[in-house]
C-alpha cells in the first residue's frame, strides 16, 4: 500500500453518535448512582442534582412563564416535590427526564391557569388588540419564533424539547406522560404547520 494512502473511516457519523449514546448513557448513570447515595444519607449527592438540573429547570420554567421570579418560583416547588417523592424513584437513572418532567408539568398548568383568568377576563370585559404589524425588516429568526407562538402550545412544547433540549421523543414521552406515537405526531404536525405559516407569511 502507498505510504501516501489515506484510510477513510466508512462510518465516521456512525462512530460519533456512538460515542454521544455512550456519554449520555455514562451521564444518566452518574446521575442514577447520585439518587442512590442521597437514599443513603449522603445529603451532598442531593445538592450535586440541583446544581446539575437547576439551571435548565429555569430555563423550562421560564419559557412558560415568561418571568423570572414565576421561574424560580415554579422550580422551588419543583425541587421541593422531587425532594419528597426521589425516595420513590423507580429507576434512578431516568433522574433527569423526571425532574424535568415535574418542572414542565407545573410550567403547563401555570399557563393554564393564566390563560383560564384571561378568559373569565374576557367574559367581561373585551378589549380589540391594536394590529402593529412588525418591520419587514425583522431577522428570519424573529419570524420563526413568532411562526411558533402562532403553534398549539402542546405543539410548542415538544419542539422546545425535541430542538432546543435535545431530548428523545422517549424522554420527551416520560416528560409529558404521552406515548411515543403522540409525541412522534405532535413534532411532525408542528413541523408541518410550522412550514405553511413562514411559507404564507401567515403569523402574529
Amino acid at each position: 500500500m502507498d505510504k501516501k494512502t489515506k484510510i477513510i473511516e466508512p462510518f465516521p457519523n456512525l462512530q460519533v453518535s456512538i460515542i454521544v449514546q455512550d456519554m449520555e448513557k455514562a451521564k444518566k448513570i452518574f446521575e442514577g448512582l447520585l439518587v442512590l447515595q442521597y437514599r443513603s444519607g449522603n445529603r451532598k449527592a442531593f445538592t450535586l442534582l440541583v446544581k446539575r438540573y437547576n439551571s435548565k429547570m429555569c430555563n423550562q420554567a421560564y419559557w412558560f412563564t415568561r418571568d423570572k421570579d414565576i421561574a424560580k418560583d415554579i422550580v422551588q416547588d419543583s425541587w421541593g416535590v422531587i425532594l419528597k417523592n426521589l425516595p420513590h424513584l423507580k429507576n434512578p437513572n431516568s433522574f433527569g427526564s423526571w425532574a424535568m418532567r415535574i418542572v414542565t408539568r407545573r410550567g403547563i398548568d401555570y399557563v393554564n391557569k393564566i390563560h383560564r383568568d384571561r378568559q373569565k377576563l374576557q367574559d367581561y370585559f373585551y378589549t380589540p388588540k391594536e394590529d402593529n404589524d412588525p418591520d419587514h425588516g425583522e431577522s428570519d429568526l424573529s419570524k420563526i419564533y413568532g411562526a411558533i407562538k402562532g403553534l398549539p402550545q402542546d405543539q410548542q412544547i415538544v419542539l422546545r424539547l425535541f430542538y432546543l433540549e435535545d431530548y428523545s421523543l422517549r424522554e420527551i414521552s416520560q416528560i409529558l406522560e404521552k406515548s411515543e406515537g403522540t409525541v412522534k405526531s405532535r413534532l411532525y404536525h408542528a413541523r408541518e404547520k410550522l412550514k405553511t405559516i413562514l411559507k404564507n407569511g401567515n403569523h402574529e
